[in-house]
């Protein structure tokens, strides 16, 4: 079992100093105790894989929140920064096993072979709204805060009474860890060692209040009350979130239940497309964790390395344009069905009360004639 220190968050820089790396920014390799030993059979070929997952997520990112501001789409939740965290993780996953996200995992949907149209059918309103779980093993987009949790929780169960060899993951927000459900899950994930890993993306805002206000000691020493181990990784070292997945899964495989894993990342722009971070962000943070970014300290391990230079880099750079035009095509080709059709499908056999709701909703929308 491991656990982080309980010593209070003073600022940024110690909070840094408590985490897990194995990537400094600046792209030099530390060594780490904890999280070398299951990085030994990473090659540079898989490191330069990771590195183009992260820039392709980036470009489909800036691609959602583009098609938003021109009006294709009711919302984005941009995930610039966490990239890392996300690809990290989720790449070190077995196909079968389950996801259970929330609504800010685009690069982990990435991983997971999403089509270009179930980045965006969610947040363009469309009927299906979604991808297949059952294709994908991953559930719907969860804009609950939390609720997610919970489900990953019985679905862990699930897998223990099948004997099924599969793990359930699910991810969160450090505003999150603030909800009933988080904490309600953890204790049944403890109670019945179910094999379930939380992995807590601590972007250091929940919207508008930071996450000092969620808590003044690292989110990762809450777990160990709940008889689950934690760590507390870099979320902006793809290699560090990766071992850090690689060492839960070692955990829950073994029937050893639950664990808990808190990347400490940063969310560069706003909480969605509805949010002005610039009301409530200094600047100066920003500028900070900008010098923090996971693509570039990637990128400078492998241009140091040899692994990529200005033609692999331009290949790549190709490879996110074109999954950002086939995103685009994608949410511009969706036909947006009738309003009235909503009522469609509610019941099987006729309902009268669903008859008058349909037909006051005509007349509204009638009223908008001509106007």
């Amino acid at each position: 079992m491991m656990s982080p220190s309980i010593t209070p968050i003073a600022d940024t820089e110690a909070d840094l100093a408590l985490v897990e790396q194995v990537l400094a920014p600046d792209g030099t390799r530390r060594a780490n105790t904890i999280l070398d030993p299951f990085l030994r059979d990473v090659d540079s070929a898989q490191m330069l894989a990771l590195y183009r997952d992260m820039a392709v997520v980036r470009r489909i990112d800036a691609e959602g929140v583009a098609l938003q501001r021109q009006g294709q789409l009711g919302l984005w939740a941009p995930c610039q920064g966490q990239e890392a965290a996300q690809i990290g993780t989720a790449r070190a996953l077995r196909p079968n096993d389950m996801i259970f996200p929330s609504y800010r995992e685009t690069g982990v949907m990435y991983t997971r072979n999403a089509a270009p149209g179930d980045f965006v059918r969610m947040w363009r309103g469309e009927e299906g709204a979604a991808y297949d779980p059952s294709v994908t093993h991953m559930a719907p987009l969860q804009i609950i805060i939390g609720a997610q949790t919970l489900h990953a929780v019985g679905y862990a169960l699930g897998i223990l009474h099948e004997h099924a060899d599969e793990t359930a993951v699910t991810y969160f927000g450090d505003g999150a860890t603030s909800q009933g459900d988080v904490n309600e899950a953890m204790i049944f994930a403890s109670s019945y060692r179910a094999p379930v890993v939380f992995v807590c993306q601590n972007n250091h805002w929940a919207i508008s209040e930071p996450v000092t206000v969620q808590s003044q000691y690292p989110i990762a020493g809450r777990a160990p009350g709940f008889g689950i181990p934690s760590l507390r990784v870099d979320g902006n070292d793809v290699l560090a979130c990766f071992a850090a997945m690689r060492w839960a899964l070692e955990h829950t495989r073994s029937g050893n239940g639950p664990v808990f894993i808190e990347a400490v990342t940063y969310r560069m722009g706003p909480h969605t497309t509805a949010d002005d971070p610039t009301r409530y962000r200094d600047a100066d943070e920003l500028e900070a964790w900008r010098a923090r970014d996971p693509l570039t300290r990637m990128e400078a391990l492998l241009r140091r390395d040899g692994v990529l230079d200005d033609a692999v880099a331009e290949e790549i750079h190709g490879a996110a344009d074109v999954a950002a035009r086939d995103l685009r095509a994608a949410c511009l080709g969706m036909t947006t069905r009738e309003p009235l059709a909503v009522f469609d499908g509610v019941y099987a056999a006729p309902h009268s009360g669903l008859d008058e709701q349909k037909a006051a909703y005509a007349q509204y929308l009638a009223s908008f004639e001509g106007a």
